[in-house]
């Protein structure tokens, strides 16, 4: 039996708050994305030193504590992960600040290795879930305009086109997906 998102029902995969405990599962997936390259969820910063375990430590301590900021500065940062793997993350910004208006209130991004499994709709389905239990109402996605893959995922998870905008980083479309409250 298999999800809507493609995975197999009990997979075994799941989003985990980061941990430090990860930190070789973690930098397993840093490596494959390249260096210099974006990996969106993860709430990577050039700052950041993520190669020493000192660094890591600040890091994943920075991820946790922006969980329980002020409203419009909290941001939920989930790994994706199977067994002992990172296979990604995601990250559920709450509030309506600018972060918000450029980025999204979600952004996600699956190591190479692991894309086309549906891992992105999947996770981004979990996340929703994550926001209706927040009390949002609706979360702004936003992707490059030649992203296919984050196209598609967004679709098929719900997202209705507002626009397509310049940025600073070129076009991006942006996509509204309602989050629909559980019946009681």
């Amino acid at each position: 039996m298999f999800t809507s998102s493609g995975i197999p029902a009990g997979s075994g995969h799941r989003l985990i708050e980061p941990s430090v405990d990860m930190y070789g599962e973690w930098r397993d997936a840093h490596v494959e994305w390249g260096r210099g390259l974006h990996e969106d969820g993860f709430g990577l910063l050039p700052s950041d030193d993520v190669d020493s375990i000192p660094g890591f430590e600040l890091w994943v301590a920075r991820l946790i504590a922006a969980s329980g900021e002020g409203r419009d500065g909290r941001c939920s940062y989930r790994w994706i992960v199977e067994g002992d793997r990172v296979l990604g993350g995601i990250a559920l910004r709450h509030g309506d600040g600018d972060l918000v208006r450029n980025l999204g209130n979600i952004g996600y991004g699956i190591r190479p290795s692991e894309r086309r499994r549906g891992l992105a709709t999947w996770a981004l389905g979990e996340i929703i879930a994550e926001a209706r239990v927040a009390g949002m109402d609706r979360v702004l996605v936003v992707c490059a305009t030649g992203n296919t893959g984050s196209v598609k995922t967004i679709e098929r998870c719900g997202g209705v086109l507002e626009s397509i905008q310049d940025t600073e980083l070129g076009p991006a479309r942006r996509y509204w997906i309602t989050v629909v409250k559980s019946r009681t």
